[in-house]
């Protein structure tokens, strides 16, 4: 017997067999990967002339919109010249015209410096600051507020407390008001949570809402609506109103 070990019947043809097949497995993945690019390639080639023309008109637009000019449409508006305090009332020296590219001027502006001047600031301003009747003491300061809401004048017991108040604070308004021959004293959340439109300051610096500086000193207007405006209209004759500083 032969000390050769016997292979078995067809194993040089299985081995083959396999090798044939992974090279018949890897030829179809390459074929498949050609047919691919060959594909995008015969798609560049039939419709290259449209691709081209896309091109061009794609360059053709964005020359043209490179080299159209700037708009250099202005239109006028009325700035200030210099800071300015609220309660200022406005003369010709402190306004200028201001130009601004058309379309850009807030709502509310003013079309020259004779419509500002003589208007009294209901809050302060920055030089070059552009004007709108929302500045200005009067129904300006109304502006963007929710319908039905109306600006009430009030006179606090305690004048001094103004000077801690600015347009924009919110504050709960309080009536306090003697009740019977003791003395004894309620108190009346009248309205809260409402916000300062304008404060008149100390005597001879306040505005003119609705009359006279003069008569004006101390004077606090807010904004309510509905029944809060007329809880507050004439509170002044039924006792003191305070203002208290409000979280809300």
């Amino acid at each position: 017997m032969s000390s050769r070990s016997r292979r078995p019947p067809g194993g040089r043809n299985r081995g083959r067999g396999r090798g044939r097949g992974i090279s018949a497995q890897g030829s179809t993945g390459r074929s498949g990967s050609r047919s691919g690019r060959g594909w995008f390639h015969r798609f560049l080639v039939r419709r290259r002339r449209t691709l081209a023309g896309l091109l061009a008109a794609a360059a053709c637009g964005i020359a043209v919109q490179a080299l159209l000019p700037a708009d250099t449409r202005t239109e006028a508006a009325v700035a200030v010249t210099a800071d300015l305090p609220a309660g200022h009332l406005l003369e010709a020296r402190d306004l200028r015209t201001a130009r601004v590219p058309a379309g850009t001027a807030p709502p509310g502006s003013l079309a020259g410096p004779d419509a500002a001047a003589g208007e009294r600031l209901a809050v302060p301003v920055r030089a070059g600051t552009i004007l709108t009747d929302s500045y200005f003491v009067g129904p300006g300061l109304l502006a963007g507020a929710p319908e039905g809401t109306v600006a009430v004048p009030l006179r606090p017991a305690d004048k001094s407390a103004t000077g801690l108040l600015s347009p924009g604070v919110i504050v709960d308004v309080i009536l306090a008001s003697a009740t019977g021959f003791d003395g004894t004293v309620e108190t009346t959340v009248l309205a809260a949570g409402v916000p300062v439109l304008w404060t008149a300051g100390e005597a001879g610096a306040g505005g003119t809402w609705p009359g006279p500086a003069a008569e004006d000193a101390g004077l606090v207007v807010v904004a309510a609506k509905g029944q809060e405006s007329a809880a507050l209209a004439g509170a002044g004759e039924r006792g003191n109103l305070y203002l208290v500083l409000s979280a809300r």
